[in-house]
């Protein structure tokens, strides 16, 4: 049996951001110091030096910091691209061992611009894989965050997952409050609090948010221990409630297929017209004749499609999730209404 030459293998990567004094280079040296099995290299970007624990160290140069647990860090403060193709060769040719990427951002840091860099660069689209945007949420500041600064509403609106800390600071009410309002945020992100002492590395990693597959939409996701799902997303995003927050979720759903035309066009027009304002959108969709759910994907304006899994005995439905900034709420739906195909 031939097993795949490692360099030809995709290295996952995963982006862990959310605001200042949130926790997460505290998140980082737990998953850094459990024993998971993973060689994890850290790109700590724009700013340094990386915080790690000395009894951790193996040795640390200028650029990379060597951890007795096979991880390494180093920190970007040029360009990410060129950066990451540099691992990549340095890996290539023996000179460091990882499996996998964890790049922090900087508390004010946009995480689209570097979601974005995987997909414009042909060459680092080859040679990673886009796994996650982790968001760790402060329990304790994030309702004033949310109110007075809009790049905690894009980290959380990025999110694969939604990790809360300092939960235990905070009064119950409070709690289901910034909860609620998360999942208003990004009602495909499952929501997990952390709590000192335990960390569910399988929860973190593998996610394949970004990869095209059937599997999109925030009730698709398994509950897992210590998940909890305040909502499941619903129809209803902005009304009714204390906080209208710029950046928000939609879900277009109908019972059955749309037409193929006119949904690309509907997609596109998406696209032309709120690109800018478009974090990320998925869709699992049925398409008249096709016995396979088309799927599709995007941040921003690069959006990808491609077939997925067979409906079978599955009943056949079409469903989006868009989050974004000052959605149209009126305008998508009644865009979506006429892909759909009527029946009878």
């Amino acid at each position: 049996m031939q097993h795949p030459n490692p360099s030809s293998v995709p290295i996952p990567v995963t982006v862990l951001t959310g605001f200042l004094g949130a926790g997460k280079t505290t998140l980082l040296n737990r998953i850094l110091t459990t024993a998971h099995g993973h060689r994890i290299a850290v790109i700590e970007n724009e700013f340094g030096p990386v915080n790690i624990d000395s009894e951790l160290l193996v040795q640390q140069s200028a650029e990379v910091v060597e951890m007795t647990n096979g991880c390494l860090c180093c920190t970007v403060r040029g360009d990410l691209a060129k950066n990451l193709l540099d691992l990549k060769s340095r890996r290539d040719t023996g000179e460091l061992a990882f499996d996998r990427i964890v790049i922090e951002t900087t508390g004010l840091a946009d995480p689209g611009p570097v979601i974005q860099t995987f997909f414009a660069e042909p060459e680092l689209a080859e040679a990673y894989l886009l796994d996650a945007v982790l968001t760790v949420v402060d329990a304790v500041h994030a309702p004033r965050q949310l109110d007075e600064h809009p790049v905690l509403l894009k980290q959380i609106g990025f999110a694969d997952r939604l990790l809360v800390s300092k939960s235990d600071m905070v009064a119950a009410d409070a709690l289901d409050a910034l909860l609620e309002r998360l999942v208003r945020i990004n009602p495909r992100a499952p929501i997990r609090q952390l709590v000192a002492g335990e960390l569910d590395v399988g929860f973190l990693l593998d996610i394949r948010g970004f990869n095209l597959n059937e599997n999109l939409l925030a009730e698709d996701v398994p509950a897992a221990p210590r998940f909890r799902t305040v909502a499941k997303g619903g129809k209803r995003m902005f009304g009714g409630t204390a906080h209208s927050d710029e950046i928000g979720s939609l879900l277009l759903e109908h019972s059955g297929d749309v037409d193929l035309d006119r949904i690309d066009t509907f997609v596109q027009g998406l696209l032309d017209r709120h690109g800018d304002d478009l974090l990320r959108y998925k869709g699992v969709l049925a398409i008249p004749g096709q016995v396979n759910r088309l799927v599709f994907q995007g941040v921003h304006r690069l959006a990808g499609f491609d077939y997925g899994a067979e409906w079978n005995d599955d009943a056949r439905r079409s469903r989006i999730v868009v989050i974004g900034r000052r959605l149209q709420e009126d305008e998508l739906r009644a865009g979506f209404a006429e892909c759909v195909i009527a029946v009878g």
